[in-house]
C-alpha cells in the first residue's frame, strides 16, 4: 500500500514501464504502490491523458439521479465498486461509500451544491478497521483530507493525523492505545506469535479480496470492448 502521494510526472513514469517492462504486482513492490492504484491511474491516463493524473482542485457536482443509479449499479452487485466509479465518472470509491451509507441509513440524498461543505470542527469515535478504511480512501483519493472527511462524518483533522500516523507506523500505528492493552514489548512469546498470527491472516484475507476484485475487473472491462 501506498504511503505517500505522487504527482501526476510520477505516475506517468510508473505507467511507462507497465506492460513493457513490469507488471502492476512488481511495479506495486518497486514502488510501494497497490497495484489496484496502478490499474486506477492507467485507467484516467488511457481516458483523459496527463490530465486524468493530476489531484482534483475542484469539487465535482453530482446529480440525485446520478447518486442514485450509482448506488443501485453497486448494491445489485453486478459490479465491483471500482466498476461503477468509473462508468459514471465519480471522483473515488470513499465518495460512492459514503452515498451508500446515506441511502442503507434512509437519509435523503441530495444534489452536491457548488463549492464545498465547511469542515467538521468536532470527531467522532471510530474503530480501528474503520481508520484504516479512511486512510486508505484518504491515499487513494490523493490526499483529499475535506472530502474524506465529508465522507466519513469525522473531522479534517482526525482524517489528516490518521493518514499521517499510517504513514509513520502503518496499520498498528491506528491503534487506540488507551486502555489496557498490554504493550508488544511486554507480550509473552505466546502472545506475540498469536498477535503475528493475525497480522497474517488479515494480511492473507486482503490479498484474496483484492485478487477476486480484479478477476471481477478483468471479466467487466472484457464486456465493455
Amino acid at each position: 500500500m501506498s504511503k505517500r502521494s505522487y504527482s501526476a510526472e510520477e505516475k506517468y513514469e510508473v505507467l511507462k514501464k507497465l506492460d513493457k517492462q513490469c507488471s502492476t504486482y512488481e511495479l506495486e513492490s518497486k514502488y510501494n504502490v497497490h497495484h489496484t492504484t496502478i490499474v486506477d491511474w492507467k485507467h484516467k491516463y488511457d481516458k483523459y491523458g496527463l490530465e486524468g493524473l493530476k489531484a482534483s482542485s475542484t469539487w465535482k457536482k453530482y446529480s440525485k439521479e446520478l447518486k442514485l443509479a450509482a448506488i443501485r449499479d453497486y448494491l445489485s452487485g453486478k459490479y465491483s465498486i471500482r466498476a461503477v466509479v468509473r462508468l459514471y465518472e465519480i471522483s473515488s470509491t470513499s465518495v460512492l461509500r459514503g452515498w451508500t451509507k446515506k441511502y442503507n441509513s434512509h437519509r435523503d440524498l441530495k444534489d452536491t451544491s457548488k463549492g464545498r461543505t465547511s469542515a467538521m470542527t468536532k470527531g467522532r469515535k471510530t474503530t480501528w478497521e474503520e481508520r484504516i478504511q479512511i486512510v486508505m480512501d484518504c491515499l487513494g483519493n490523493e490526499k483529499n483530507y475535506q472530502e474524506t472527511a465529508n465522507t466519513y462524518n469525522v473531522s479534517y483533522q482526525q482524517v489528516y493525523q490518521w493518514v499521517k500516523k499510517y504513514e509513520d507506523g502503518g496499520d498498528e500505528a491506528l491503534k487506540d492505545k488507551r486502555g489496557h492493552k498490554k504493550e508488544e514489548a511486554k507480550l509473552t512469546p505466546e502472545e506475540k506469535t498469536n498477535l503475528q498470527m493475525k497480522k497474517l491472516e488479515r494480511e492473507n484475507e486482503r490479498l484474496r479480496a483484492e485478487n477476486l476484485f480484479l478477476k471481477k475487473l478483468e471479466e467487466i472491462e472484457r464486456r465493455r470492448k
